[in-house]
């Protein structure tokens, strides 16, 4: 029998690794983790999860902190034509959290369940059997990628993805200021979108999403008055961070005994707001795959999960790149506020179903041609 030091290793302590550490030690499995950095890891982030990712978290047993969390119920899109926002179901809300809280409560997880956590350890590489971490070999069933989407470890494991994806640039601010709304609100103009999400009682996270690679945060600032005026005095509480976002789709994300997860497994564009739940949706489907020994399951729920997002980011791309279909996208939506918060709810719903899925699509379609 082959023997090996651990049954799963992770490659990639972000979000998407300590979940599907967490998911894989709560399915029985032994799990190594490591990362060159160290917690709590930042970096640029919308930082909102969506009610899905918030029942994900809720199986995998993270709580996040009340007090530096706040609760959002929906969506407002506004441009200078107008406004359309959409609110959740009954009873679902989403999360505003900082990125350095998020991991925070998810690398005290994976300590209680039991997940061994290496950081400040460089993955550097990945062999037919085994990891190699700092000059050590690790002999895993299971390896998953989960090194962002630059991985490097993605070649090694023969799942390179397609070419020339979608670029944009993110950058992210936070402010000392009390939320001014329940809902996530995302700006629309020539110069991009500029997305407000609540993360506490006392504190807003602005990212501005753009086209045009060297445009600097502040200068988009001013080409959103109302939300310059909003922060007019308040209190900067973070650095600048900036990333490249990008919208790109890999058709093979497993192999015989090897994952690809989080963004090193594709992403959709930042505006979405949807990277972080389906990191914590696929962490679930991946562990129960390795639990089952067959991680051509894993390859099926990720087809499934990542569908819808992808969808909504290319119909969010357009609206950025083709400002006549924005303005009829949004008297759509205003014009019909449930077709709003229908397409809300189906976005990054782990288990779509085609025919209702279709329906929306198509019923939104004729809005668009008839507004």
């Amino acid at each position: 029998m082959e023997k090996f030091d651990t049954d799963v290793f992770v490659a990639g302590g972000g979000p998407a690794g300590l979940s599907v550490a967490i998911a894989a030690r709560l399915a029985g499995l032994d799990v190594w983790i490591a990362d060159r950095a160290r917690p709590p890891i930042d970096k640029a982030c919308g930082e909102g999860i969506l009610p899905q990712g918030m029942a994900a978290l809720k199986q995998l047993g993270v709580r996040l902190p009340p007090e530096r969390v706040r609760p959002f119920r929906g969506i407002r899109f506004v441009d200078a034509s107008g406004q359309a926002e959409a609110r959740f179901s009954e009873n679902e809300f989403g999360m505003g959290v900082r990125r350095t809280v998020l991991h925070e409560a998810l690398a005290r997880r994976a300590e209680e369940v039991g997940v061994r956590m290496q950081w400040g350890a460089r993955v550097e590489k990945l062999n037919e059997d085994c990891v190699t971490v700092e000059g050590e070999s690790i002999r895993a069933r299971w390896r998953v990628c989960a090194d962002g989407r630059n991985s490097r470890l993605r070649a090694h494991a023969g799942l390179e993805p397609s070419p020339k994806p979608a670029l944009r640039k993110g950058q992210t601010r936070h402010y000392l200021l009390a939320p001014w709304t329940d809902l996530v609100e995302v700006y629309w103009n020539a110069s991009g979108q500029l997305y407000v999400t609540p993360i506490s009682g006392t504190e807003i996270c602005v990212a501005h999403i753009t086209r045009n690679l060297s445009t600097r945060f502040d200068d988009a600032l001013r080409d959103f008055p109302a939300v310059a005026q909003k922060l007019a005095g308040a209190k900067i509480s973070s650095p600048l961070f900036g990333a490249v976002t990008l919208s790109r789709r890999l058709r093979k994300v497993a192999g015989q005994n090897v994952a690809l997860l989080g963004e090193a497994a594709g992403s959709v564009d930042a505006v979405t707001g949807a990277g972080l739940t389906i990191a914590f949706q696929e962490a679930l489907a991946l562990a129960d795959a390795m639990r089952a020994g067959n991680l051509s399951a894993y390859q099926a729920a990720h087809a499934k999960i990542s569908r819808l997002p992808h969808l909504m980011s290319r119909m969010l791309l357009c609206m950025d790149r083709i400002p006549a279909v924005r303005r009829r996208v949004l008297r759509a939506f205003a014009a019909e506020p449930r077709l709003f918060s229908a397409l809300l709810a189906m976005h990054a719903d782990p288990a779509p179903r085609v025919t209702r899925s279709a329906r929306k699509i198509f019923s939104l379609g004729w809005h668009v041609l008839t507004a």
